[in-house]
């Protein structure tokens, strides 16, 4: 029964979708040209940045900020005390006796990045070096619906492979080049978002980048933007076929750009292999990993995955909208960059295909659906997990009965445990690690795949096509994921909103009693937990027969289709969220009745399972 019920649930995740515009709506925007020079030596670089900054907001500006990213990579930083003080910090980031990596770094091991000049248009301003965080008083304001030219000269050195960014990682990677520039803070309509880097994840502001890097001309390098001079560069950028104009000199100078992404990462060294592939309709995927015997089954593996995760994709959320994608060894893990990911391989592929998977699925997660990551980063952790646990399943053949299994196992982990936070808590600022990567990833998932329970399958699936397509290039809010599912499916979802995201309110529903009624029997179940639901009740009778009943919730004002078609339904009537129990007669007797079960999809994240089932006597 479980199986055939979930075959459907899972079938109905496919769907059409449509487009709506967004209204009243504004967003900053910069295009960015830099030219830097690194020493593959020392690891120091140098660079100019001419930065153009629209201002789009209604506010005139007298100050911006800067993220300087890599001064956290240093001791005594506020990301290195945070990792001396929380009570589980992450493994990666410290030694064996469980001190942080940070702290012991040398002068010549640290990350810095320094702005030494800071003009606007031609003219000083005051700035000043706050941690990873550079606050700019401007010469004259910006006003509203202005435009202003910041240039600049800095300098940086890249630190030892901590975390993300960093030279010679544990695959032997030269450099990993994430958040290594002076990157403008994001302003939009709650102000100023010029975050310290303490641990988490990111937010940018939207633009066009033109980057020119020099190094080594051994060096291959990989990331986000089109290549503009192939023929002078090689190293598998060329067109096929093609011959290569020789540099004179010992560097090479790589011209990159990149329209409309909100971040800008490249990783470099000079044994990278550099694989293609050519999708039908589709991106060039670059694949770019270390010239090692103990990698090669590993990548091969990874890039026929690829062009299958990126079709996934392309029909589930909508159409990637670049036209090259990279997928690179470097970093740690696995992160998510514009047009690209920083992955470390192995010898075992499935690991990295999983990763791949997911961190493509980011590409529309993150970097096309731009959601402030330190203040809803289960919109994009969460939402990816959700997208590619479907993907593994389909394209991995994995068959789960229910592919978000995982998922829901951590989030009562999570709950049950007395360590939950509100996922409306700043990423920064859970109290552990633990706390965070399940509200990130699993809670986040189970908020969609839920959500599916709520308003049905097909429903959720066109709520994630049309949000997309309505605010793909955008910055969307939680509110906005709940509006559009609103739209699709007519239901009022703001309790589910406010109770999944912003309280630690947990569902706990069950069957109380199962009683006879004259010649029929009566069926009174509870709400024993604060969190509202509407519910699915599915009665297996002892001559194998099965129907089931649906109790909306009132304050939803609607109610889903019959997620099982192949089974009679009883739309019941609505159940208001302040009664504690509530009770419904059907017209058999008890004697008849084998099963009672409170959802059988198993997707609504019900804390307590043992009550939802009654169960006749043998």
């Amino acid at each position: 029964m479980k199986k055939i019920i979930l075959a459907v649930l899972i079938g109905g995740f496919l769907s059409s979708s449509y487009a709506q515009n967004r209204t009243n709506y504004w967003q900053q925007h910069v295009d960015y040209t830099m030219d830097v020079n690194m020493d593959v030596e020392n690891y120091q670089y140098t660079g100019t940045q001419k930065l153009v900054y629209t201002n789009n907001s209604p506010d005139a500006l007298d100050r911006v900020f800067y993220h300087l990213y890599f001064n956290a990579f240093q001791p005594g930083s506020e990301m290195d005390i945070r990792l001396q003080n929380i009570q589980d910090p992450d493994r990666r980031m410290i030694t064996e006796d469980k001190k942080s990596r940070i702290a012991g770094l040398s002068e010549s091991e640290i990350g810095y990045l320094h702005v030494e000049s800071l003009t606007q248009d031609g003219a000083n301003v005051s700035f000043q070096e706050e941690g990873t965080v550079l606050v700019v008083d401007l010469a004259k304001p910006i006003p509203s619906g202005g435009k202003t030219t910041f240039e600049m000269t800095f300098k940086g050195q890249v630190p030892v492979q901590i975390r993300r960014s960093g030279r010679n990682n544990a695959d032997g990677v030269a450099l990993s080049m994430s958040q290594w520039y002076p990157k403008l803070a994001e302003y939009d309509f709650e102000g100023w978002h010029a975050d310290p880097y303490i641990a988490r994840e990111f937010h940018g502001v939207w633009g066009d980048f033109d980057v020119k890097l020099t190094l080594d001309k051994d060096y291959v390098v990989g990331g986000t933007g089109y290549l503009q001079n192939p023929q002078e560069i090689g190293h598998g950028y060329e067109a096929p076929g093609s011959s290569v104009k020789k540099q004179k000199g010992k560097t090479l100078t790589w011209h990159f750009k990149a329209p409309m992404v909100h971040d800008f990462m490249w990783a470099a060294d000079p044994e990278y292999v550099h694989d293609t592939l050519q999708m039908v309709d589709g991106p060039t995927l670059h694949f770019f990993y270390k010239n090692d015997p103990k990698f090669l089954e590993t990548w091969k593996a990874v890039q026929p995955m690829t062009e299958k995760a990126m079709n996934f994709f392309n029909r589930n959320i909508g159409e990637y909208p670049y036209e090259q994608y990279s997928v690179i060894q470097g970093g740690d893990g696995g992160m998510e960059y514009a047009m690209a990911t920083l992955i470390t391989g192995g010898d075992k592929p499935g690991s990295v295909i999983g990763t791949m998977i997911h961190e493509l699925a980011h590409s529309w997660f993150q970097h096309v659906l731009a959601t402030n990551e330190s203040k809803h980063e289960w919109m994009d952790e969460g939402f990816t997990s959700f997208i590619s646990a479907l993907c593994s399943n389909e394209i991995r053949e994995q068959n789960k009965e229910n592919p978000f299994e995982n998922s829901y196992k951590g989030y009562y982990n999570l709950a049950l445990s007395g360590k939950e936070q509100p996922m409306s808590t700043h990423a920064d600022r859970y109290d552990l690690n633990f706390a965070y990567g399940i509200s990130a990833y699993s809670k986040g998932a189970v908020f969609l795949a839920q959500l599916g329970y709520v308003m049905g399958q097909d429903k959720l699936m066109e709520t994630l096509r049309k949000y997309y397509e309505e605010f793909k290039f955008k910055h969307p809010v939680p509110n906005d994921i709940k509006r559009t599912a609103e739209k699709v499916s007519g239901m009022e979802l703001d309790w589910y909103l406010t109770d999944w995201t912003q309280t630690t309110n947990t569902i706990d529903y069950g069957i109380k009693t199962v009683e006879p009624e004259g010649e029929g029997t009566k069926i009174i179940m509870e709400r024993i937990g604060l969190m509202p639901m509407p519910i699915d009740v599915l009665l297996v009778y002892n001559d194998g027969s099965r129907e089931t009943f649906y109790a909306p919730l009132r304050m939803m004002r609607g109610e889903k289709e019959n997620p099982y078609p192949q089974i009679e339904r009883t739309v019941l009537p609505d159940w208001p969220w302040a009664f504690p129990t509530y009770d419904f007669t059907i017209n058999r007797p008890i004697s008849d009745i084998q099963a009672v079960v409170i959802d059988p999809s198993q997707l609504m994240a019900d804390i307590n399972e043992e009550n939802n089932v009654w169960q006749a006597e043998e």
